[in-house]
């Protein structure tokens, strides 16, 4: 699938790989334990300085850490009732079960998702 997340130590692609499709995500949800998504927009100030933060994390934590474009998939945006951005929203085995909207310091994504 090529929207396969990274996991830590995968030298080929973005740490924190971007979703590309609502197929695509809800089989993520469907197979994936813990995973952490960053819904963003290219446009986003706040997004683009978190952006770094998130490819960090995305190396040191066993969940998987994935970034969703609000104005590609929309809809997924829509069912976790995104409504600000930068929003970071947490599954465990496919239930959303934190949401972080704004900008997070690393500690407290990390707390989030461990």
């Amino acid at each position: 699938m090529a929207n396969s997340p990274a996991r830590s130590g995968d030298d080929d692609g973005p740490a924190a790989p971007h979703v590309e499709t609502e197929t695509a995500f809800d089989d993520l949800l469907d197979t994936e334990t813990t995973v952490l998504v960053d819904f963003y927009a290219e446009w986003c100030g706040p997004c683009q300085l978190m952006a770094p933060t998130v490819e960090e994390l995305a190396t040191e934590v066993e969940a998987t850490v994935v970034k969703v474009d609000v104005e590609e998939i929309p809809s997924v945006a829509a069912r976790y009732d995104v409504r600000s951005i930068p929003t970071f929203v947490v599954f465990e085995a496919g239930e959303s079960t934190e949401q972080l909207v704004g900008m997070q310091e690393k500690r407290d994504l990390r707390a989030a998702v461990e």
